[in-house]
Order: C-alpha cells, then sequence, then structure tokens
C-alpha cells in the first residue's frame, strides 16, 4: 500500500514539474492595441525583470496589430512610443509576431510596421500551436 502512494506522489510531482517547466516559455496575445497594448508591454517587460531567461513571444492579430505599426503612439498618452518599447523588448529576446490574415483583411501592407515585428499566416493558428504544440503558457493582458 506505501509503495502505491509513493509511486502516486512521484507521479503527481513529475506532472507538476512538467508543467513549471513549460512555463519558461509564454505567448502573450493581443488583438486591441487601444486596451491591452501598454499594459501587455508592461506585463512582458516586467516578466523578464522577474524570470529573465523567460522566451516570450506576442502575437497579434485584429486591432492588436496597431501598436507594431510605424509612428504608433498610446492614444491616451503620447509620451508612449510603442517603437522604443517594443525595440527594448525585442533586445531582450522578445519576438512580435503580426497575423497576415488581419493584413489582408484590413488591406495593410508590411511595410506600415516596425522592422522588430515579423508576420505569421495566422495569429489564432499560431497561437494554437504555441498552446497545444510547444507548451506556451497563455497570458492575454
Amino acid at each position: 500500500m506505501m509503495n502505491i502512494k509513493a509511486l502516486f506522489i512521484a507521479f503527481l510531482l513529475s506532472i507538476s514539474t512538467a508543467a513549471f517547466a513549460q512555463s519558461d516559455n509564454v505567448v502573450y496575445h493581443i488583438d486591441n492595441s487601444a486596451t491591452q497594448a501598454t499594459k501587455g508591454l508592461r506585463n512582458v517587460r516586467n516578466h523578464l525583470d522577474v524570470a529573465p531567461d523567460t522566451k516570450i513571444i506576442v502575437v497579434t492579430h485584429a486591432k492588436g496589430v496597431d501598436f507594431l505599426m510605424e509612428g504608433a503612439k498610446d492614444a491616451k498618452n503620447a509620451n508612449i512610443d510603442y517603437a522604443a518599447l517594443v525595440s527594448a523588448l525585442k533586445s531582450r529576446g522578445v519576438k512580435f509576431e503580426i497575423c497576415e490574415i488581419t493584413l489582408k483583411n484590413r488591406k495593410l501592407n508590411k511595410d506600415q510596421f516596425i522592422l522588430d515585428a515579423e508576420f505569421t499566416p495566422s495569429g489564432v493558428v499560431r497561437l494554437a500551436q504555441l498552446q497545444n504544440r510547444e507548451g506556451f503558457a497563455y497570458i492575454k493582458p
């Protein structure tokens, strides 16, 4: 009986350890720049300040791509220049990805976006892949 309990406890510990290890990879989901961009960028910075080895990818789609456009600033605080914040986070290893379906639907061009941004065929598919296949934790600011 004692061996079964010990095996069960060992099993639970291995599951919790695996789940914890996966949290070293995090995807932040932004689909509305007006309500999420400043808060999300601050969350990412704070995340890296506490856990600097975390691999972070920010996936954007719909109106969430707007903060990655050239010259974008926070609507509530014009002193917040998104390109500078993104560049600082990019230098810390954060990837920023823009949904190409959004570009097509909104008739936007890739050259309208800052150089620090990358593109993905579908934002929602990318979110699902990162969570299900690659074990990324999901955060929506």
